[in-house]
């Protein structure tokens, strides 16, 4: 290609309408993804080769994979300060969204009259980088078929049309002229130095059933690979704090019983040793039955209540946090011994705060052999719940008779955009 201002291709794309800029007709995916294009001869397509190292059969030691940086943070609950009602600052600008990684700035061309239809992106891709004599490596094609008319103007804004219709990431190294496309980037994450909202932000990435992230708690960054839709998952995330400033937040604490009586523990003894009115109600699930109690049925007093008739075991504690109307997941049996038969015990909740400072929860327990029970029930703020009569067996313990038991507090977190100068005071 001669060293001109701009060049000219002409070839084939889809059905999408993007916004009527100056340079380009339209671009849109097509629905035949898989027609063939027969407008030019065939051109290699220029792959990634990723090779596995291969390595003996060794693996990390078991006390080095099972290293948390979580377990502090979030296995430790103070019984004894706990506030039903609190506020968390953050500053204005504390949430950015950054992808990682080299990009160079992409040649200056311009494009003129580009058009193409039903084609893959990759091979649209490859005519119009051919013509500015780069490379192309797609990494993990083929990607959708999209179709373009008369897409004019600068080279970069026309990889960027292509790119987004095809919902792809690029990266251009200008040292070896290489264009690097493909599903995911990596992306950090960096939110408001609030522990309270770092763990908002972890539970809502479970509940939507992404693990696979690296948190650093020291520059309160979350780093993780992301294609379009787990991208806009995450901004909308980031949007919902502008405009829903409720979190709820779950202190939680687990039990197992060893009753001294073959018969087990006698529940109905709990109405004769509290207050009439300290049990609000009971709903019963699909196993098990969820107590809502005033806060005289504590930590504290369900445990002597307990030992008249068991052997009372406290395994674990540990916290979560609930954005209003999302999706949190707490594996809580991180915060229990690796050896219990309840280290794989999960809890999945959706939580919304109501008027009248009501709020409705609905919790899931799981474990690895999947769901055990739900329970949905709507309380007053600064009533408890008490999840009773889980036989151990459902978890696979061995021991007849004994049971799990689950007290949960919940709490309202409210949070306040701030300036700079005005967090610092708070």
């Amino acid at each position: 290609m001669k060293k001109k201002p701009y060049f000219k291709i002409t070839v084939l794309l889809s059905i999408l309408a993007l916004c009527s800029c100056g340079y380009i007709d339209k671009i849109i995916p097509s629905r035949a993804s898989g027609a063939k294009d027969v407008s030019a001869p065939e051109v290699p397509i220029y792959t990634a080769e990723v090779k596995k190292p291969v390595y003996p059969a060794i693996r990390t030691p078991k006390g080095a994979s099972q290293l948390d940086l979580e377990t502090p943070l979030r296995c430790f609950v103070n019984w004894d300060t706990q506030q039903m009602i609190s506020t968390v600052p953050y500053n204005l600008k504390a949430f950015n969204l950054v992808r990682n990684g080299k990009n160079d700035l992409l040649p200056r061309f311009e494009v003129n009259g580009f058009s193409f239809e039903t084609m893959s992106a990759e091979k649209a891709l490859l005519k119009l980088t051919k013509e500015a004599k780069l490379k192309l490596v797609a990494k993990d094609a083929p990607y959708a078929s999209i179709s373009a008319e008369n897409l004019r103007g600068d080279f970069t804004d026309v990889v960027n049309m292509i790119a987004d219709a095809a919902e792809i990431y690029y990266s251009y190294n200008a040292t070896n002229k290489t264009l690097r496309i493909s599903r995911k980037a990596n992306f950090s994450l960096y939110i408001p130095r609030s522990r309270t909202i770092m763990l908002a932000i972890l539970d809502v990435l479970r509940g939507a059933g992404i693990t696979d992230f690296t948190a650093d708690f020291d520059d309160y960054s979350i780093t993780f690979d992301a294609d379009f839709e787990l991208r806009s998952q995450v901004l909308n995330l980031i949007s919902y704090f502008e405009e829903n400033p409720v979190l709820l937040a779950y202190d939680i604490k687990v039990f197992n019983l060893y009753p001294y009586n073959s018969e087990g523990v006698e529940w109905q003894q709990i109405m004769e040793a509290f207050d009439f009115g300290s049990i609000k109600s009971a709903k019963s699930g699909v196993l098990g039955r969820m107590l809502t109690t005033s806060n005289d049925i504590n930590v504290m007093s369900l445990t002597s209540f307990l030992s008249r008739q068991a052997r009372v075991e406290a395994v674990g504690e540990g916290k979560f946090v609930v954005p209003n109307l999302w999706f949190s997941r707490f594996d809580i049996g991180k915060c229990i011994s690796r050896n219990s038969f309840l280290a794989d015990l999960s809890i999945l909740a959706k939580a919304s705060f109501e008027q009248n400072n009501k709020i409705f929860s609905d919790i899931t327990l799981e474990s690895s052999n999947g769901e055990i029970s739900r329970f949905s029930i709507r309380s007053k703020l600064g009533e408890n719940f008490l999840i009773i009569g889980l036989p151990d067996t459902v978890f696979g313990s061995q021991t007849l008779g004994s049971e799990t038991i689950i007290m949960i507090v919940p709490r309202v977190v409210k949070t306040m955009k701030t300036s700079k100068i005005l967090e610092n005071n708070l």
